[in-house]
Formats: structure tokens, sequence, C-alpha cells
């Protein structure tokens, strides 16, 4: 038993050895590897265009439907709906966005991409930030095409070039932020299918069971209550002020500090489950 259980012992030991000796990753080095696992990713978008359909096709698809199916119904007519709908749309579409991330990361954990930096030198959060990086042109992508649609209809946001571009930027931050969420869910799910089944689970509630198509006044008491506390509606009424009225209001500072709160709980758990299969 001794002659077999001994060299199992050496390799742990030479195992740990090499692991000690691994040289650590600073700050700047793991800002650059991220940065080209981020062009990675872009050239792999480039040869995959198929992968900008969603961003392309659903902000301008459920703009017109809900519109012309909710604006009159709620608003009395198109025109008088859609400052209420389009940053609805905005956050729906950017957050909706994100789920993608954690699909694309299973789909390259089961072809073995990720099988090959193993081997590499690089800080273990490059390979998961690098892609949502890149990811970050799909989400200006959706946000771009959801106000031109709007303006295309006869949106005109009161508050302006600025309010509408801090609207975005606001979208794409907490986006971003959501997307490690899913991240994670991508290093723990089975196949990339299970990931956009839980991802779609978690996100569709929280963004039909908002505020971001219906005011929350015309909801039962029991909806409203959930509905207020819903993080996806003070993004909503957050861009409304934004958009609408260029008003920096207490619900974009409880909107970035959620998306802050999403990234410290999340990234690292999405590391620390990503080392599990290194």
């Amino acid at each position: 038993m001794s002659t077999v259980i001994a060299p199992v012992r050496e390799t742990v030991r030479a195992a740990d050895r090499v692991a000690a000796a691994r040289r650590r990753v600073s700050t700047a080095e793991t800002f650059s590897q991220t940065l080209m696992m981020a062009w990675r990713a872009l050239k792999k978008m480039r040869r995959n265009p198929e992968q900008f359909f969603d961003v392309a096709l659903q902000p301008i698809l459920f703009t017109a439907m809900f519109a012309f199916i909710f604006g009159g119904a709620i608003a009395g007519d198109v025109q008088s709906y859609l400052p209420l709908m389009i940053p609805g749309i905005l956050a729906q579409t950017v957050l909706t966005t994100c789920m993608a991330t954690g699909t694309q990361l299973r789909e390259d954990m089961e072809k073995g991409v990720f099988d090959r930096f193993k081997s590499l030198p690089i800080a273990r959060i490059a390979p998961l930030a690098g892609p949502m990086v890149a990811d970050l042109v799909r989400y200006t992508i959706a946000a771009t095409l959801t106000f031109g649609m709007g303006l295309v209809m006869g949106y005109r946001p009161g508050g302006g070039a600025g309010g509408v571009l801090a609207a975005i930027l606001l979208a794409i931050f907490t986006g971003w932020s959501l997307a490690w969420v899913f991240t994670w869910v991508g290093t723990i799910a089975r196949s990339a299918q299970a990931v956009q089944g839980i991802s779609m689970m978690i996100l569709f509630p929280l963004t039909f069971l908002s505020n971001a198509f219906v005011p929350i006044d015309t909801l039962p008491g029991w909806l409203a209550a959930f509905v207020r506390v819903n993080p996806v509606s003070h993004l909503v009424t957050a861009a409304r002020d934004l958009a609408n009225n260029a008003s920096l209001s207490g619900e974009v500072g409880w909107t970035l500090l959620a998306s802050v709160i999403v990234m410290v709980i999340f990234a690292p758990l999405s590391v620390r489950s990503y080392k599990r299969h290194m």
C-alpha cells in the first residue's frame, strides 16, 4: 500500500511547489491581460456577426411592439407613452443582452477553450472579465438603437443629449455589473442551455415585474410593494429622471450602489468557481 500512496503524495507536493512558485500577477498586468482577452472576444464577434442580431433587432422590435400595443391603453396615445416606455425598454434591452455573457462563457468552457488558459501565467479573472469588456460594445449598440427608434417614433427627451447619454451610461454600467451574476451561473451550470434557462428565470420576472412599462399606482398593493423594491425599477426611474428631465435623483445613487454590491459579491464568486475548473 505504501508503494502506491508515496508517488501520489510526491505528485501532490510537486503540484503545491509549482503553484507556490508561480509569479503573482500585478494589477497592471491583470488590466493588460483583460484587455487582450477583450480583443480576442471582439475578433470573435467580428467573425460571428450573428451575435449582434439580438442587440440590433430587439430594441427596434420591442419599442414598436410595446408602443403600439400598450400606448393607447396606458397613456391614451403612443406619443404620451414614449417618455414612460423608452427608458423601460432601455433597461430591459441592456439587461437581457447581458444574459448572453454566461451562455457564451459556458460554450467556451465546453469546447475546451479555457483548458488552454490553464497553462498561461495570467490572472484568473482575465478570461472572465475580458469578454465582459468586449460586451460593452453590444450594450452600447442596444442602448443607442433603443433611443434611436424612440426618436423615429416621436420621442423627444426633455433631458437633452446630456441626459440621454447619462441614462445610457447608467444602463450600460448596471448591465455590466449584472453580467457578473450570469458569469457565475455560467461557471456552475452544466450546459449552455441550462445557463440560458436559469438566466431567463432570473431576469424576466425582474424586468416585467417592474415599473418599466406601467405606472406603479396602477398595480395591486402586494405587487406594487415588490415593484418598488425591485432593482430594475430603480434603474428605470433613474433613466427616466436623466433622459426626460436631466435630473440627478436619488434613484441614480441607489442604482449605482446596487450595481457595485452585485460586482463585489459575484465577481469573486465567479473567479472562485472558475478556479475549480482549472
